[in-house]
């Protein structure tokens, strides 16, 4: 395994590997994603097998600018919209895949759709050099908490993935905000990265919330996922034995003093920066000592929509 700091270096050895076929970890400004050329299914086909990844849960194809997005997918007006508004940024679009088209069906988990999105810094400089879109999910074992540094892949993968380019720690936290545009409506298939009330305020609809049994159609939509090994039990209003705190804003909690550990996701009641550090605290807190975490109320406005996702798949029940 080979670790690089982003350099231009750094970028022309990812875009070999990609080339070759093999994996790469690439910073994002939402969480790291676990990288491969998405016309290549062998490559494809690494990325579920090293994640233990279910192969119906489609990915992202992540592309250089609109003008890659044009050649694999159809896009209509709503969505060319919020792609010169928002782009590159945390949002992804659901959008029909063109006939024929070079993306591999496993990819798209052989639906007639595609997940794209266009990001933020190296990652799409990479994308750019590489001439074809890359598909990454999050940097992380199926269904455990998200990578925001490259030291998380690095501890959660080991030699299984060549080459981590290391951006630092990621600016976002979360995962990208997931959208579907259909007949003039906007479904949100996955809070994320950027508000919901953002993409309402530029397009004048209200987004309409996905039932959490509907069929997957992107990524993060599984019932129980971005889960520590410890359980997770929300809307804490005290501590229990054995258990440590996740905290948010001014403290709340009766028996607070007895947890095992405590860290608090903004002490100012900051939203943005509350999902930046919510999945590295996680991780901080899930210690052998700590049997569950306990997590005190966050609001669901803003970013807190995401945040609470994220923390309500964590805490759902596992097989």
């Amino acid at each position: 395994m080979i670790i690089l700091a982003s350099s231009k270096d750094a970028v022309s050895k990812a875009v070999s590997y990609l080339d070759k076929g093999e994996l790469v970890a690439l910073p994002t400004e939402t969480v790291y994603g676990l990288a491969a050329d998405a016309t290549n299914g062998k490559a494809v086909a690494n990325i579920f097998k090293t994640k233990g990844r279910p192969q119906f849960n489609p990915l992202i194809a992540h592309v250089s600018g609109v003008d890659m997005a044009e050649d694999i997918v159809e896009i209509d007006a709503i969505s060319q919209k919020l792609m010169d508004t928002f782009w590159p940024g945390p949002l992804t679009l659901v959008l029909p895949l063109k006939n024929p088209t070079p993306i591999d069906p496993l990819t798209s988990a052989g639906l007639k759709t595609l997940a794209v999105r266009n990001p933020v810094g190296i990652f799409a400089t990479i994308v750019k050099e590489l001439g074809r879109p890359v598909a990454a999910p999050s940097a992380n074992i199926s269904g455990r908490l998200s990578s925001t540094t490259a030291q998380d892949v690095a501890d959660m993968f080991g030699e299984k993935v060549p080459l981590i380019i290391d951006g630092g720690a990621t600016r976002v936290g979360v995962e990208s905000t997931i959208i579907k545009v259909m007949e003039g409506r906007i479904l949100l298939l996955r809070p994320g990265g950027l508000a919901t009330g953002e993409i309402e305020k530029v397009t004048g609809l209200k987004l309409e919330r996905v039932d959490q049994r509907a069929a997957i159609e992107a990524p993060g939509m599984l019932k129980s996922h971005y889960a520590p090994n410890a359980f997770v039990r929300l809307d804490a209003k005290d501590v229990k034995n054995g258990e440590a705190l996740l905290a948010f804003g001014k403290q709340q909690t009766v028996n607070a003093a007895h947890a095992v550990a405590t860290l608090n996701l903004s002490e100012r009641g900051n939203l943005e920066e509350a999902a930046s550090n919510l999945f590295h605290y996680l991780k901080e807190l899930d210690r052998k000592d700590v049997e569950c975490i306990a997590v005190e109320p966050i609001p669901f406005t803003g970013l807190g929509e995401a945040i609470n996702d994220r923390l309500q798949r964590a805490a759902a029940p596992r097989k």
